[in-house]
């Protein structure tokens, strides 16, 4: 940040959600140093460049701070617990999309995919599938197909919302009984081929 006449001077408070909370006197220049969009939002002759507040509608507290709090330190908090790391790293990784974070994002995605388990592999699939992240998509698939039992005890079939997700999920489910049965008839094949 240091040299650099481009960058703003002053502090933004952040307005949060519907509550309209507050996460006040953050650095427009680091802002802008860490992040293109705030770059561009606070850039010379843009009419954010002056202002004092900022309203972010669409998101949660925890969020939104655990996102500027990356920004100022760079380092990623996804809270506590498996179903709180993964929601938090979904929303984090949709903030950094948006603010044009690449580094968080890339981050976010790794967590995401660290944190397939019995519990949060069906959420994470209908994530996945309803923001188009293939991998993730795939991972989750495949981790519900190995570990189907662990899954259904979780509760991981009741969390289905998504039809198009189920379907794809009794999709995988045919394709190994149809596996099974192929492996299973080559297997009797072979036995009554021996001598």
């Amino acid at each position: 940040m240091r040299g650099d006449a481009t960058l703003p001077d002053g502090k933004v408070t952040f307005i949060v959600g519907d509550d309209e909370d507050r996460i006040e006197h953050v650095s427009k220049s680091l802002l802008c140093v860490r992040s293109e969009y705030y770059g561009k939002m606070f850039g010379i002759g843009m009419k954010e460049r002056d202002a004092a507040e900022i309203t972010v509608p669409k998101t949660d507290l925890a969020s939104f701070t655990a996102f500027i709090d990356y920004l100022c330190t760079d380092q990623l908090d996804l809270g506590e617990g498996e179903g709180e790391q993964a929601r938090r790293a979904l929303v984090l990784r949709e903030l950094a999309q948006m603010y044009q974070v690449p580094r968080l994002e890339l981050l976010c995605a790794q967590a995401l995919q660290e944190s397939v388990g019995p519990a949060s592999a069906v959420p994470l699939l209908e994530a996945a599938h309803a923001t188009g992240d293939g991998r993730l998509l795939a991972q989750c698939r495949r981790y519900v197909a190995d570990h189907a039992a662990e899954v259904r005890a979780s509760g991981g079939v009741e969390q289905l919302r998504d039809l198009g997700v189920a379907k794809g999920l009794l999709g995988d489910a045919l394709d190994q009984v149809v596996e099974l049965k192929m492996g299973a008839a080559r297997t009797a094949a072979g036995q009554r081929a021996a001598p």
